[in-house]
């Protein structure tokens, strides 16, 4: 059975967002320019190679995830080109229960319970899969279950209060360290798996 990994950038103190939505404290919140160092930028691509499906939520779909990236990738120059092109060639899964139907190349939509529905997508064959999506998917998926394994990119920031990254999982989720690695743009690696 194929994993599924979750991939978020995190304050120190957890945080996904401030109170206000903004990200603009990230090292790079995935605009121009993109502020990892090499070894990070290598990372995230290896991770985004080992899968060959995104799940993402309704939200993060709609705000403009599928033009800026097809964007991204039509440019050679850009240095997010190797990733996006990576993204754009993906199997898309949105998550929703309000849209009629998808408007996105290369997507499907979920509209199903999502223990079933991602169940279903870890017994297909293939490469695993990666979700995005902001706390409340990530959470739905974290108390489910359904996540295999962890990547948090902690950030050199810390924000008091905020969008807190997994809230209302109905309990602790034991973890085993996999990687722990900090890069010289002051981003730090955490991988955590689910004990085997």
């Amino acid at each position: 059975m194929r994993k599924l990994k979750l991939e978020m950038q995190v304050s120190i103190d957890g945080f996904t967002a401030d109170a206000n939505g903004d990200t603009g404290w990230m090292t790079w919140n995935w605009g121009e320019p993109w502020r990892w160092d090499e070894a990070l930028r290598r990372h995230h691509e290896e991770l985004t190679a080992s899968a060959d499906t995104l799940l993402l939520s309704r939200v993060m779909a709609e705000e403009g995830f599928y033009a800026h990236w097809q964007q991204v990738a039509e440019q050679p120059g850009d240095a997010r080109n190797a990733f996006a092109r990576q993204i754009v060639a993906m199997r898309k899964v949105v998550f929703t229960h309000t849209l009629p139907q998808s408007r996105w190349p290369d997507t499907v939509l979920a509209k199903g319970d999502l223990v079933e529905e991602v169940m279903h997508l870890k017994r297909q064959p293939g490469k695993d899969m990666l979700a995005y999506g902001g706390p409340a998917f990530a959470s739905a998926l974290a108390a489910a279950g359904l996540i295999d394994e962890f990547h948090f990119l902690v950030n050199p920031a810390v924000l008091g209060n905020g969008r807190g990254m997994l809230k209302d999982i109905g309990g602790a989720i034991p973890l085993r360290l996999v990687d722990a690695r900090p890069f010289s743009c002051g981003v730090v690696l955490l991988h955590y798996a689910r004990p085997e």
